[in-house]
């Protein structure tokens, strides 16, 4: 028994015997391998193998299971779950097996039907090849063969299969569907081959490399508390966990928005349905600072909300990595944004307590770790396949959503021991209107010493001496503070005062930070670096002005901290004029203070 579907006929090789929820169990399956993908009943419900015992097979089924019985057919397929990869996938807005969610909506409105079969990416519309390989060249796996302006923003590299080498033999120019030949390859066998702009890939199977970097140039995100005190290199890994409301997604949309990443990659994963909603209708009105355009000529959109099968959800991670790791290749740096891997560790724990596995954790299973460490390692920065010799990255950035902020539960303590950088959102400091919420007290970057010397070269000399001190003005704040919960703030030396009223411009004047402000939402690091280095001079100042008996007073109530105060909500073209003049106010403050003199500035 066969069943057809699109022009393609799959084989019959089992037999459904149980159904639990997503979790189908069919026998007679002893002629398919783990992860193949097999539609199941006449109702082509799409899933995955994900255990074998002699000829009983585990499906994951990542569409609703209901009305789905014992002795229903199971068709092989042949094939693992993989993503298409050609011109299209950029402006795409997917769901976690890379269904396209816009030609769902046109096929069959508002709902997506069982079975539905739309093909993954447009084989009709015609892109304008150009080629950069000539007849005669000899290339090798990952070689540049041409290009396709596939957006204003993107110019899509059609890459050498990673299979096929020889010299070719022909090259087409001009328009061509991304299943058409667009160049022949004559094998060192002999053998003519085809080479199309598609290219099919196992999402569970990391695409090759020549060799991983070590990353050491940072990803300038514009958020000061993240490119100041805990910055991440392009290539790394982080992680975002906080409690709900604690402002993880608008982290993310500013880093897509605002990260020096060629290529963005959002993954809803099993968020809320209305966030996703506005992520759907935000980002493709967000203006793009680096080309002017909308954020989604660069950006490719997993919607994989809480209401769609738990199974979809463990899924979406794999394909979003794998259409990151395509980009990567062909020499791009890429920002994968992950929203949230609770949610997908979820998706495991139900997986796992359905197949009966042994629990560890609060029920998650034993290999949380492993999968997750499997997910972060595919991030990097990576000499790329081809005789040019180009690098590539990717950044990947998931949010942790723990109960309550409890990141001493598993998924949270599994991230920490793998991901570099660590943003731990605060709730107080969120409930405070703090934001970005990022507690500086609990949050660290393992990267920060590796491009300390990046940002003293190529920004300014004094960056890793004025962070660190700033860093220090913090930790001695939370100390003091204690001191004066406890016997109040006149019990403390006008010195200590004075490092509390620092602490507290840091805070307020330069970690503080509007998303929603069009000046202060960005802040390039040459911005940063003077507004902290102004903070640090009026203290540093007003530490000398009090050793030589000056007023504290004085000090504290000098109107040049207003224009300090207000640095950050200065345009980048008026920042150089306007920080040299309060500059100059700040020392003839100081200079008239000392002199004894009143000064308006």
């Amino acid at each position: 028994m066969n069943l057809e579907q699109s022009g393609t006929t799959f084989e019959q090789t089992g037999t459904v015997v149980k159904v639990a929820g997503p979790l189908i169990i069919a026998d007679h399956m002893g002629d398919v391998q783990m992860y193949d993908v097999v539609k199941i009943s006449d109702k082509h419900i799409i899933g995955e193998v994900i255990e074998l015992r002699g000829d009983k097979a585990s499906i994951q089924a990542y569409e609703e299971t209901a009305g789905i019985g014992p002795g229903e057919p199971v068709y092989k397929t042949g094939q693992p779950l993989s993503v298409e990869l050609a011109p299209g996938l950029i402006e795409g807005i997917y769901d976690g097996i890379q269904r396209p969610l816009t030609s769902i909506y046109n096929a069959a409105g508002n709902n997506i039907t069982r079975g539905i079969d739309v093909p993954k990416l447009d084989r009709e519309r015609k892109w304008v090849f150009k080629p950069v390989a000539q007849v005669g060249d000899q290339l090798e796996p990952g070689d540049i063969i041409g290009e396709v302006e596939e957006t204003p923003a993107v110019i899509h590299k059609i890459m050498m299969p990673y299979k096929y080498s020889g010299i070719v033999s022909w090259v087409h120019n001009g328009e061509a569907t991304i299943t058409e030949p667009i160049a022949k390859i004559r094998t060192e066998d002999g053998e003519e081959k085809d080479v199309a702009m598609l290219q099919v890939w196992p999402v569970r199977i990391g695409r090759p490399y020549r060799n991983k970097l070590t990353p050491n140039e940072p990803m300038i995100t514009g958020q000061r508390v993240i490119d100041s005190l805990f910055p991440i290199a392009k290539g790394g890994v982080a992680a975002i966990p906080g409690p709900f409301g604690s402002g993880k997604t608008v982290i993310q949309h500013q880093l897509a928005k605002w990260s020096d990443a060629d290529i963005i990659i959002y993954i809803g994963c099993g968020e809320r349905g209305n966030e996703m909603t506005d992520v759907l209708r935000e980002f493709p009105e967000l203006n793009d600072p680096r080309t002017g355009m909308s954020l989604m000529k660069r950006t490719v959109l997993i919607a994989n909300t809480s209401d769609m099968p738990v199974a979809a959800r463990e899924a979406s991670i794999y394909t979003g990595i794998t259409i990151a790791e395509y980009f990567r290749d062909m020499g791009y740096k890429v920002a994968i944004m992950a929203d949230s891997t609770s949610r997908w560790a979820e998706a495991l724990r139900e997986m796992s307590g359905r197949l009966e596995e042994m629990p560890g954790e609060e029920g998650y299973p034993a290999y949380l770790s492993s999968r997750l460490a499997e997910f972060y390692e595919r991030a990097g920065v990576v000499n790329c396949l081809g005789t040019d010799h180009r690098t590539g990255a990717i950044s990947a950035i998931g949010a942790v959503s723990p109960p309550g902020g409890d990141i001493s539960e598993p998924v949270s303590q599994a991230t920490l021991r793998i991901v570099k950088v660590f943003w731990g959102l605060s709730a107080d400091l969120a409930y405070q209107r703090h934001f970005p919420a990022i507690d500086w007290l609990t949050s660290y970057s393992l990267y920060s010493s590796r491009l300390d010397d990046w940002f003293d070269q190529n920004i300014d000399p004094s960056w890793s001496k004025s962070v660190q001190s700033t860093m220090n003005i913090l930790q001695k704040e939370s100390e003091l503070q204690e001191i004066v919960h406890l016997v109040g703030v006149d019990a403390l030396s006008y010195k200590d005062r004075l490092t509390l009223e620092c602490a507290r411009s840091i805070r307020e004047d330069f970690l503080h930070q509007s998303a929603f402000d069009d000046v202060d939402t960005y802040s390039s690091p040459q911005k940063q670096i003077a507004i902290l280095n102004m903070i640090l001079s009026w203290y540093e100042a007003g530490e000398k002005y009090l050793n030589a008996d000056g007023s504290f007073d004085a000090i504290i109530q000098m109107p040049i901290r207003e224009k300090i105060a207000r640095m950050k909500y200065v345009p980048e073209n008026k920042k150089e004029k306007e920080y040299e003049d309060i500059r100059v106010a700040l020392n003839d403050a100081f200079e008239a203070l000392s002199e004894g003199q009143e000064t308006d500035e």
